[in-house]
Parts: C-alpha cells; structure tokens; sequence
C-alpha cells in the first residue's frame, strides 16, 4: 500500500474514533431525571450504563493509541508489516482496518492468547 493512501486511511479512522469518543464523554441528550430515580432498579441501570460507557471509552481509547502506533510505523517505514513477524499485512486487510498491527492469522493468536 502507498504511503499516501495509508495516510488517507488512518487520518479517515482517526477522524472516525475522535468522533465517538465526543460523542461517548456527552453522554445522552436531553436525558431528565425522574422521581423513581431514587429507587434500587434505576440505579442499578445506571451504574450499568455508565460502567458500559466507560468500556467504550476505554476501547475507542485503545483504538485511538492503537492509530498513532500506525502513524508512526508509516514515518518509520515499517507501516503494512507485522509487528510479531516483520510479514507484510495484506492490503485488503489495511483497508478494512488501517491500525492493523498483525496478520490476521497473529490477530487471532494474539486474542486467543497463544
């Protein structure tokens, strides 16, 4: 893949996560409080909410460091390479996700733990 079209679709899924991410720290629109928030139920909905909340967060977090580490290995030269193998990362797989750090095949290693 070259360089210009990497940049093109790492500033796209920055851009993209950015957006999330405002979108999760508002929180929801136009939301009022109710007299039965007091009791148990709603407050157990709430902290639930707000504890999936705060794993989006996390993740879209994680993505977002996930896209600089791309950047950076695209001004070193080493972007489209695997970093577990040196392998080249195949470019549909960059298209679908540019922050691609593995192959496929070391993705699925990667999250199975071995």
């Amino acid at each position: 893949m070259d360089d210009a079209r990497a940049r093109e679709l790492l500033q796209a899924e920055r851009a993209r996560i950015e957006a999330l991410l405002r979108s999760a720290q508002a929180g929801p629109a136009g939301e009022e409080l109710s007299d039965d928030d007091d009791e148990q139920a709603d407050l157990a909905t709430d902290t639930f909410q707000a504890e999936l909340d705060e794993t989006l967060r996390d993740e879209l977090e994680e993505q977002l460091r996930a896209v600089e580490r791309a950047e950076r290995r695209l001004e070193e030269g080493t972007y489209g390479r695997s970093i577990v193998s040196g392998e080249p990362i195949p470019d549909e797989r960059l298209e679908v996700e540019p922050a691609a750090e593995r192959t496929a095949a070391e993705q699925e290693a990667f999250e199975q733990g071995r």
